[in-house]
């Protein structure tokens, strides 16, 4: 658990680093964000992107009601 807050400790001072730097929120976030992740903005999400997720939530959500 120690470890995870260090490491969400450095992802936030890294982001605020980074807006410093580019006085932009969400390019601050995407440039810290792991890509691996997936991360995107919301809104900007390509269709089949958003199909993919809403079939995943779907699945995840029968799972847990079960």
């Amino acid at each position: 658990v120690k470890e995870l807050m260090v490491f969400l400790d450095v992802a936030v001072f890294e982001i605020i680093l980074a807006y410093l730097e580019k006085r932009d929120w969400k390019e601050a976030f995407f440039s810290v964000l792991p890509q691996r992740k997936g991360a995107v903005p919301l809104g900007e999400a390509n269709d089949s992107s958003k199909h993919a997720l809403s079939g995943k939530e779907d699945e995840d959500d029968d799972s847990d009601g079960n």
